[in-house]
């Protein structure tokens, strides 16, 4: 038991964090309800580098220790930081702002559990907890927009939840056991695994906005505040696609052809999402159906999630996407959310235009930023997993995706009419935000020209 609760550390400070922020809001101590949230996820993180190394199972094996343990509590609790610091912007003063910091917690907690889970009932927990905080959090704003949105992420998540409950019973009155390495038993009846795991797609689908399980997302998106709209295209996401990976690391290809299911989905959200977003002049909303589409990109390495490459490659892009997408939003908030509040915004302020290229450029996957490297390693697994059409697919949506992020880049330097007055200089949570940001990003970029 001791060694179990070594093994689940990270996870426990997590826990531990998120209480005290409760407390910290019930006595409203705002300020240190946010000091809070960056000392405890700090020490989560801190935690989580030192033991990088450690392969194991906690629990008689219902938690799973290993590379996307440790990676999902490197990428996430940091950008639950940051966009603790993007709510500390957006929302300081306002009733309940401390009960933020710790939704931020425990939805982030939920994250963490879904990405080292070795059991369904892992898994649903997991789900609840990161589904229940961002109902909580979508709603924050109490406008009509805000309530609307709260309302179909609250119908679609409660759904599309049952439905997940309801196919992981099939697996587990079929397997005898809730672990998901009961899964590879032999000779397990086909139609009931495909059952369980298209009940399972549209559980962990909806909450990684995957096409046709996002419906929610635009709406949501925009009418939650920006900080709130960052957290949520974030960290519930990372954790959905993580859960997912250790569901198909145990699931046999041989009784249902998941992987085809998965290549399929992937294409429709990639196209999908990047034609949409194509459309829109509302940047949040652009940034939302930005987000299906990367969902995509996110499916490719699962498709061969047993090669050399898959885990890595996902990991790689999980944590690109983690800093070049919280980034992009800090730039939303700080300057607006249409295409005109960015007119000329790239000799206004020429440093937050020059931070926003980057990230955008990076979301393309334009050389050599970080973008690029995790989008070539999920093409190259793609292709080790034998769908090298995927892989073509994905390098075509990548062209549609320039075409979608460069109307903001045409606005900030381009724009032949004058724009409105600069932004503001940003405040220091802004700049710390963006900052950190840039940092990853450039520091991936680095990173890849070393070992890549």
């Amino acid at each position: 038991m001791a060694q179990d609760l070594r093994l689940v550390l990270p996870q426990l400070i997590v826990l531990l964090t998120a209480m005290l922020a409760l407390v910290a809001e019930m006595l409203r101590w705002r300020r240190a309800g946010l000091a809070t949230v960056a000392v405890g996820l700090g020490a989560a993180t801190v935690v989580s580098a030192g033991r990088l190394a450690v392969q194991a199972t906690a629990f008689s094996g219902t938690f799973r220790v290993g590379l996307l343990n440790h990676w999902s509590v490197l990428i996430l609790c940091p950008t639950a930081v940051l966009c603790g610091l993007l709510a500390r912007q957006e929302l300081r003063g306002t009733p309940r702002e401390g009960t933020v910091y710790s939704l931020l917690c425990f939805g982030t907690l939920g994250a963490l559990v879904l990405a080292g889970s070795g059991d369904v009932m892992l898994l649903v927990l997991g789900l609840l907890m990161t589904s229940l905080s961002g109902f909580a959090l979508a709603a924050y704003a109490k406008t009509e927009a805000g309530t609307e949105g709260a309302l179909k992420y609250f119908i679609y998540g409660t759904v599309t939840t049952a439905v997940l409950v309801f196919g992981l019973s099939y697996w587990v009155g079929l397997t005898g056991s809730t672990l998901l390495s009961a899964l590879s038993q032999p000779n397990l009846p086909a139609p009931l695994l495909a059952f369980g795991f298209v009940a399972l797609l549209t559980g962990l689908g909806y909450a990684a906005s995957v096409f046709p399980f996002h419906f929610w997302t635009p709406d949501t998106l925009e009418g939650a505040p920006v900080s709130v709209a960052a957290y949520l295209s974030v960290v519930p996401k990372i954790g959905a696609f993580f859960g997912l990976a250790q569901v198909c690391r145990s699931l046999p290809a041989t009784a249902v052809d998941w992987p085809l299911v998965l290549a399929l989905l992937a294409v429709a959200s990639m196209t999908f999402g990047n034609v949409l977003a194509l459309l829109q002049t509302n940047l949040v909303r652009l940034l939302a159906y930005s987000t299906v589409a990367q969902a995509g990109f996110f499916l490719l390495p699962l498709v061969g999630v047993r090669g050399a490459l898959a885990l890595p490659a996902l990991v790689v892009f999980a944590a690109a996407y983690a800093a070049m997408n919280t980034g992009a939003f800090a730039i939303v908030l700080h300057t607006g959310r249409t295409l005109a509040d960015f007119k000329r915004l790239g000799t206004t302020r020429i440093f937050t235009g020059l931070a926003m290229t980057v990230f955008l450029f990076s979301l393309v996957g334009i050389p050599p930023l970080a973008g690029f490297t995790g989008k070539l390693l999920l093409f190259e697994s793609a292709m080790a997993a034998g769908y090298t059409w995927l892989a073509v697919v994905a390098v075509l949506n990548s062209a549609i995706a320039l075409a979608v992020y460069s109307r903001i880049i045409v606005a900030m330097y381009f724009a032949a009419a004058p724009g409105p007055p600069a932004p503001p200089a940003p405040t220091w949570e802004i700049r710390t935000v963006v900052v950190a940001c840039l940092l990853v990003t450039l520091g991936l970029t680095l990173a890849a020209q070393l070992f890549f």
